[in-house]
């Protein structure tokens, strides 16, 4: 086996000479071993996923060839929408509505916080987060392709008040997410809908 020969050889090189002590837990060696098989060990099965005909999402083919996006300006749900619009399908973003195939409106976003636990001081020790959109696509005659539609996405994040910057940073990263997600599932069902001739 291959992998288990490199891995072998790579516990006996030992730790980078060109990282700082101070940059490992302690000092500790073994950990900075184990993080570099951890990383090869992620390398191999991201590896064994492509062998096995695993494939990462490519253009998606849209039943639609002009787009419409009327969509907030500061809205980061409708930015990331006209992102992935432009760059991951077939789609053209035209300028007019009456240009356009599909009009796809963006009727909200919200963002929510439940507590979902606490700890014996009665303070939040976990959370869910949630992250809901509305939005509805009709063409320029104001038929509706896609009725109003809710999608919702949630993640749980356990609290820490000494942690409180981090757990600021990780909320960020967690509703970036989740907008991701919920982007991904408003364009795979522009794939079911029937424009009308224009």
């Amino acid at each position: 086996m291959r992998l288990a020969a490199f891995l072998c050889s790579l516990e006996k090189l030992g730790p980078r000479r060109s990282l700082p002590r101070t940059t490992i837990r302690g000092g500790d060696d073994q950990f900075a071993r184990r993080s570099a098989i951890a990383r090869i060990g992620a390398l191999a099965l991201s590896g064994g996923l492509i062998g096995c005909g695993f494939q990462l999402r490519g253009s998606q083919t849209l039943p639609i060839e002009r787009l419409y996006l009327a969509l907030p300006v500061n809205s980061p749900v409708g930015a990331e929408i006209a992102r992935v619009v432009r760059s991951s399908t077939n789609a053209t973003v035209v300028s007019s509505r009456k240009e356009a195939q599909a009009i796809i409106e963006l009727l909200g976003e919200q963002r929510e916080r439940e507590v979902l636990s606490i700890n014996a001081q009665g303070r939040a020790r976990e959370y869910q987060l949630r992250l809901r959109t509305t939005f509805r696509v009709v063409n320029p005659d104001g038929l509706e392709l896609i009725v109003p539609t809710s999608l919702v996405a949630r993640r749980d994040i356990a609290f820490n008040e000494s942690e409180l910057l981090a757990k600021e940073s990780e909320e960020s990263l967690l509703y970036r997410d989740m907008q991701s997600d919920l982007v991904r599932q408003i364009v795979n069902r522009l794939q079911g809908i029937k424009p009308s001739a224009s």
